[in-house]
């Protein structure tokens, strides 16, 4: 059997050093436009944009807790909330497909850079195929290491919203909805939300 060469051993070592390396922000910044970076416990994550059914629950929940929470129309205000912050967290760079900050915790935008270094108050993933590992893993940590306390995934092929709550070091399911349910789901439980204006086109 022949030996490899020098040259390949050297190219297959330099493989794995750059798996092995801890991708860095300069990884995200090289990505092309029409995907999302995100770094998880040093590992790039690359996603592709949303498909039509993940974008329509994101603008719809968006255009339900705007007005009460982040305007205060019909709600309690309060709350700043925004679609795809980048947020650089102990190291992390997350991107949850929505986010909210209680105003106390945030009273100013950054205006210098483009990113945001205090963790939420609330987080939402919306999962897809491609997604929802990530998300109910290790973004999931990463939220509660942090103190996110309120974090939502909804599942649009499913049609489902689930809450859970930080419980200590993790999360535990405060409530599941379904289908076309109305419901109150914390921390937004000020307002009914109609579950069926998520998934209807």
């Amino acid at each position: 059997m022949a030996r490899p060469s020098g040259a390949s051993t050297r190219a297959t070592l330099r493989r794995v050093d750059a798996a092995r390396r801890q991708a860095s922000y300069d990884d995200i910044l090289a990505l092309p436009p029409h995907v999302t970076g995100q770094i998880l416990f040093g590992v790039l994550h690359v996603f592709p944009r949303p498909a039509p059914k993940h974008a329509l629950a994101a603008s719809v929940l968006g255009g339900e807790l705007g007005p009460p929470f982040h305007r205060g129309r019909g709600g309690p205000g309060g709350w700043i909330i925004l679609d795809e912050p980048e947020l650089h967290l102990s190291g992390h760079v997350l991107v949850p497909d929505m986010a909210g900050w209680r105003r106390e915790r945030m009273p100013e935008m950054p205006v210098d850079k483009a990113y945001f270094s205090v963790a939420p108050d609330w987080a939402c993933e919306i999962l897809s195929p491609s997604t929802a590992a990530v998300d109910r893993g290790d973004k999931r940590a990463v939220y509660a290491s942090e103190g996110v306390g309120h974090l939502w995934f909804i599942d649009p092929e499913a049609r489902t919203l689930e809450v859970p709550e930080l419980d200590g070091p993790t999360y535990r399911v405060h409530a599941v909805f379904s289908g076309d349910a109305k419901v109150r789901a914390e921390p937004f439980d000020a307002i009914e939300l109609d579950l069926a204006a998520l998934w209807a086109l």
